[in-house]
């Protein structure tokens, strides 16, 4: 069978299911066949031309699958394998990934461009297909557990470890206070990852009660809902007046992105992960107090999978999959 069924963005508000030419791997490359893959909210902004990419391009960037070919030089794999990749695809070797910043990937040719490791569905086709390719396979392929499912894994390849680095960038501290604003999937993982951190306070942020539930699941120790309380003011009141550690960003918006600097504490760190829709401002009068971080899922499948018991804090209930609402 030479071709397949994508999903290809053609321009603003138009996404078509197309029949595509299936990929074939080159030299260092896999194709993997498709178990699983989400709809990330990157891919609405793609949609709405929010984000630019070119007309033609099949979009989508979690995937979970078999590996149904391998290209030369990939070792250590074999068809049939069932693997998880990375939204990031870094290429391991370039300056940046060896400065651990694999979201800026320069490729083995050092050509870099913005956010250059997050290849699929950006600068390279994506996963919303029957078929994908794997760029830089040798370094973005990570068995999974015969034990975890395809749905308990789909959400690590970008949610899950875009919201755990938050944590990670923002260098959490044990017994740091931390606020999450939103309580969306990413969110929810930040406020994991918070937990994993050893945080011993987490405020999640949100207006919608199902989300503040499961805020509490994943680890918040108070929650807030923004429409009933300002919750800049009920953050100082949490925290004695001073203002959390760490603040996260999850949602991408200016309002969320302010009430975490208005509600970090001076020398705290705001770490942002919303992909923002339009230009950001800093507001003069608070841009001094806080040491702006700007976090995203750099690791790529490997890291996404590492420490099997850290996934398993992750992926054992409250599932991530309890995070899914339409299949």
């Amino acid at each position: 069978m030479d071709k397949m069924r994508a999903i290809v963005f053609r321009g603003v508000n138009d996404l078509r299911i197309e029949e595509v030419p299936k990929p074939r791997p080159r030299a260092g490359e896999a194709v993997i066949r498709i178990g699983a893959t989400t709809i990330c909210g990157t891919d609405v902004h793609i949609l709405r031309g929010e984000y630019p990419v070119a007309p033609g391009r099949i979009i989508g960037h979690e995937p979970v699958g078999v590996i149904h070919e391998l290209g030369s030089a990939v070792v250590g794999y074999d068809v049939g394998d069932r693997v998880l990749v990375g939204a990031i695809t870094p290429c391991g070797s370039c300056f940046f990934c060896q400065n651990h910043v694999e979201a800026q990937c320069s490729g083995h040719r050092d050509e870099w461009e913005m956010i250059g490791g997050w290849r699929l569905g950006n600068s390279a086709d994506g996963v919303q297909a029957d078929f994908f390719r794997v760029p830089y396979a040798q370094a973005n392929l990570a068995r999974i557990p015969d034990d975890l499912s395809d749905e308990d894994c789909v959400l690590l390849a970008d949610i899950a470890s875009t919201g755990i680095s938050a944590a990670e960038t923002a260098d959490v501290q044990i017994g740091d206070t931390v606020a999450v604003f939103a309580q969306g999937p990413i969110g929810l993982c930040a406020t994991a990852g918070a937990r994993l951190k050893g945080a011993s306070m987490i405020v999640g942020v949100d207006a919608i009660e199902k989300r503040l539930l499961l805020s509490r699941e994943m680890g918040a120790t108070d929650v807030i809902d923004f429409t009933q309380e300002d919750p800049v003011a009920a953050i100082k009141r949490l925290t004695g007046g001073r203002g959390v550690d760490v603040a996260i960003e999850a949602l991408g918006k200016q309002d969320t992105f302010q009430w975490c600097l208005e509600a970090t504490r001076p020398g705290g760190k705001v770490s942002s992960l919303g992909v923002y829709g339009g230009k950001l401002e800093v507001p003069a009068d608070v841009d001094e107090a806080a040491a702006l971080e700007a976090a995203r899922a750099d690791a790529g499948a490997r890291r996404a999978l590492e420490g099997r018991e850290v996934v398993r804090e992750v992926v054992r209930p409250p599932r991530l999959v309890n995070f899914v609402t339409e299949r």
